[in-house]
C-alpha cells in the first residue's frame, strides 16, 4: 500500500487523536502538519488544554496545603524534604533497597536506566512503601499536580550515569516531555549530590506563557522533520541561551538529601543533570498522564480492579507482544531478578 493511500485510510485515526494526549509531530500528519500549526493547531491545543488542567486543579485544592499550591503555581514543582518521619523512612529505604524482583531496563546514550514495578506482588513485601504510597500527602500532591484522580504508575528507578561508552545521556537536555500538564514525583532514597547527575527544573516554565507559546509555534513548524528523536515526537528541546527568550532564568538543580520528594509538572523544562563521573542514584519514581481534554477528575483505566498494582506489568508485556508482531520493538528489556543497587548487567534480548 502506498503512503498516500495509508495516509487516507488512517485520516480519521489522525483526526481523533486531536482530542487525545497523541503528541507525536512525526506520526500524526494532522499534529505535524506546518501549514495548520502555522495557523495555530498546537498553540490551540496547549491552551486548551491548560484551561482543562486549571479548572481540574481548582476541584482538587483541598488535596494539599495552601503553601505547596503557592509554590507550585510560582516554579512548577512542589519540594518537600524530610517527607517522611525518621523511622518511616528508614523501614521504606530498608524494604526497598532490600527486594529482589524482575526489573527491565533502558539504556540512553551513556545512562542506564532500571525500573522494578510496584505491582501487587512487590508492595506486598513493602508495607512501610505501600503505606507511603496510599497517605493522603503523597496522593494529594501527585493528583493536584497532575490534575486529575488519577492512579500514578510508580517504580523503583535506578539511574547509572555514564555507566557504558556511548554519546550523552539525551535525558541530560532541557526539554519538555509534552504539550500539556503532566506529572512525576521523585522520592529519593539515596543523597545525590551536584555531581552524580540530579534532577533538574526551570522554575516556572509550566506556565503557557506568550512566550512559550510563540516558542511552540515556531518549534511546531518544523518539529515533524527534526533530526532531533525525541523533539519529533513531541518532547522539545531547549537550550540554555533561548531560556532569557522565553523570561525564565537559570535552572534549578536538585542536590538533595535521601528523603526528599519533588513532584513537578513536566510541562516545564527539566533534565537530568550531567554526572562528573559514573554514579547511582536510587529513588521512588511515579508517572502520570491522562487524557488532557477531558472535563472530569475520575474515570482513570489504572484505578480499575483488574489493572490497579498490575498497570506496569500489563504494559510491559503488551509491548513485548508488539515487539514479536514487528509492530515496534519495546525499549524496556528484561534485566532478570536484581535489587536496586546491583549492579548493571546486560539486558536480555527478549
Amino acid at each position: 500500500m502506498s503512503s498516500a493511500a495509508r495516509s487516507w485510510l488512517l485520516a480519521p485515526v489522525h483526526l481523533a487523536a486531536l482530542a487525545t494526549g497523541a503528541k507525536s509531530f512525526r506520526d500524526n500528519p494532522i499534529i505535524g502538519s506546518p501549514r495548520l500549526n502555522r495557523a495555530g493547531l498546537h498553540v490551540a491545543r496547549m491552551r486548551l488544554a491548560q484551561r482543562m488542567a486549571e479548572r481540574r486543579r481548582a476541584k482538587l485544592e483541598p488535596l494539599i496545603s495552601s503553601e505547596d499550591r503557592t509554590a507550585f503555581r510560582r516554579d512548577g514543582f512542589v519540594v518537600k524534604p524530610d517527607f517522611l518521619p525518621e523511622a518511616d523512612f528508614a523501614a521504606v529505604k530498608r524494604q526497598a533497597l532490600e527486594l529482589a524482583a524482575p526489573a527491565r531496563q533502558q539504556q540512553q546514550g551513556d545512562a542506564i536506566t532500571r525500573r522494578i514495578a510496584l505491582d501487587r506482588w512487590a508492595l506486598s513485601r513493602l508495607p512501610a512503601l505501600q503505606a507511603m504510597l496510599e497517605s493522603p500527602e503523597w496522593l494529594g500532591l501527585v493528583r493536584y499536580v497532575g490534575s486529575s484522580r488519577l492512579e500514578p504508575l510508580v517504580y523503583i528507578q535506578t539511574i547509572f550515569a555514564q555507566a557504558c561508552a556511548a554519546p550523552p545521556d539525551p535525558q541530560t537536555r532541557l526539554h519538555a516531555d509534552t504539550f500539556h500538564p503532566t506529572v512525576k514525583a521523585w522520592f529519593f532514597l539515596t543523597d545525590t549530590c551536584a555531581e552524580d547527575g540530579p534532577f533538574v527544573y526551570v522554575p516556572g516554565s509550566h506556565r503557557p506563557t506568550r512566550r512559550r507559546l510563540a516558542w511552540e509555534r515556531r518549534k511546531s513548524l518544523t518539529a515533524r522533520r527534526s533530526a532531533d528523536f525525541q523533539a519529533a515526537r513531541g518532547s522539545p528541546r531547549i537550550t540554555l541561551e533561548e531560556l532569557p527568550r522565553l523570561g525564565l532564568g537559570a535552572p534549578k538543580v536538585f542536590a538533595v538529601p535521601e528523603n526528599t520528594l519533588i513532584v513537578a509538572d513536566t510541562m516545564g523544562f527539566h533534565a537530568r543533570g550531567i554526572a562528573a563521573g559514573p554514579s547511582t542514584r536510587v529513588e521512588i519514581w511515579a508517572y502520570g498522564r491522562r487524557n488532557p481534554f477531558l472535563p472530569w477528575l475520575g474515570l482513570d483505566p489504572a484505578a480499575f480492579p483488574l489493572l490497579r498494582d498490575r498497570a506496569v506489568p500489563l504494559y510491559w508485556s503488551a509491548m513485548d507482544i508488539c515487539e514479536r508482531l514487528k509492530l515496534g520493538r519495546n525499549p524496556w528489556r528484561p534485566a532478570g531478578i536484581t535489587t536496586p543497587l546491583d549492579p548493571p548487567r546486560p539486558a536480555a534480548r527478549g
